[in-house]
């Protein structure tokens, strides 16, 4: 996988990458990280990338976090893991 970049303005780590004919884009937050692919054919440039990165998908990024906490933390607990 080639490291393109990282993509500014947003409270995430947000890393752009190539590999397989593909860009993917890395969103990371403490210990959890989402991951979107695109095909390289489907865009004209990485800055179309970046324009995605709009506020209305960084927000659906957010609640994403948050559910991915909740379910874990969920789990920790019926597990008996946490307290």
């Amino acid at each position: 996988m080639r490291y393109i970049k990282d993509l500014p303005g947003s409270e995430y780590k947000i890393g752009l990458y190539q590999w397989n004919n593909k860009y993917i884009i890395k969103i990371e937050s403490g210990m959890y990280e989402q991951t979107y692919k695109i095909d390289d054919y489907e865009i004209q440039s990485q800055e179309e990338i970046e324009a995605c990165m709009d506020e209305a998908f960084l927000a659906a990024v957010t609640d994403r976090f948050n559910a991915m906490h909740n379910d874990f933390s969920d789990s920790l607990r019926r597990n008996n893991i946490l307290f």
